[in-house]
């Protein structure tokens, strides 16, 4: 078996049956397997997939088993020499994996690799690929600095904005659309389960920067990630708050307890800022609103 595309589902059928049609239509010369498992949604995909995709082999967990742990679960009964996780609120722009696979064979000391991420409207998410979190850069991580410095090291997505057409070495390469080797993934330890989820694609391509292979993000790949297509399910601050907890792990983690600490001091040095200048700005807006035309 060539490839195992592995998809976690949670209340994503929908999502779910468009992104296998994707695959199955753009995706040719290649043995694969498709591996989905459902963590405890039971929101009828096994049904919809008996009838559209009986070829899908379909994993039902009885209770939610997060991202991380769930993609090992299916990994362990996959069979394929690459894995591609993918999200299931994502769909295949051309020929996006067989892109992929080519690459992962002839690049040299091939980590991770991940395409193009895109919005519905076609533009492209810049969180597709990132550098590793530092204080740092977590603190000054905003839409508006990123807009003004887009290709600051200090965020790692420079390479989104290179007129080239060839493969780039990046940090991060995110979960939504991830492929490695099968022996490279076993190698590093799967995912960890530290995360339930967010940060279990910064953890993974970290251990794979530090077993000395390259994580590479290749442009001319592109797939369409309509994004919380899951957590839209769950209210915003659940997002928010499971990212801060998530990012906080892995630093600790990989920095130590002190670093880990200063990490949360800073953000909420940060969200204080920010509350501030809200505050500031508000009334000012008010202000101008009422001024007399």
């Amino acid at each position: 078996m060539d490839l195992s595309i592995i998809i976690v589902n949670w209340n994503s059928k929908d999502y779910l049956q468009k992104c296998i049609a994707s695959i199955l239509s753009w995706t040719t010369d290649v043995n694969f397997e498709i591996v989905v498992i459902d963590s405890a949604s039971f929101d009828g995909v096994d049904e919809m997939l008996k009838q559209c995709y009986p070829q899908v082999r379909f994993m039902q967990s009885d209770r939610n088993l997060g991202f991380t742990k769930a993609n090992n679960v299916a990994f362990r009964v996959s069979t394929g020499s690459n894995i591609l996780f993918v999200n299931p609120d994502t769909e295949l722009i051309g020929p996006a994996i067989n892109i992929l696979l080519d690459y992962i064979q002839i690049l040299s000391k091939t980590g991770a690799i991940g395409c193009k991420l895109l919005n519905a409207d076609g533009s492209v998410q810049t969180s597709c690929i990132q550098a590793f979190p530092t204080i740092l850069n977590q603190l000054l991580n905003s839409e508006f600095l990123r807009a003004l410095f887009p290709k600051s090291p200090f965020w790692g997505m420079a390479s989104l904005f290179d007129a080239k057409d060839e493969p780039a070495e990046v940090d991060v390469i995110s979960g939504a659309c991830l492929m490695l080797k099968r022996s490279l993934f076993e190698q590093v330890g799967l995912f960890s389960e530290d995360y339930f989820m967010y940060a279990e694609d910064l953890d993974l391509c970290y251990k794979i920067s530090q077993s000395g292979f390259t994580n590479y993000y290749i442009s001319g790949a592109s797939v369409t990630h309509f994004g919380g297509g899951s957590a839209e399910k769950k209210p915003r601050d659940f997002s928010v708050v499971m990212m801060c907890e998530s990012f906080w792990r892995f630093i600790k983690k990989y920095q130590g307890k002190i670093y880990g600490l200063a990490y949360r001091a800073s953000t909420v040095i940060s969200a204080i800022g920010r509350l501030l200048l809200l505050m500031i700005l508000m009334p000012l807006q008010y202000l101008g609103q009422s001024e007399p035309s």
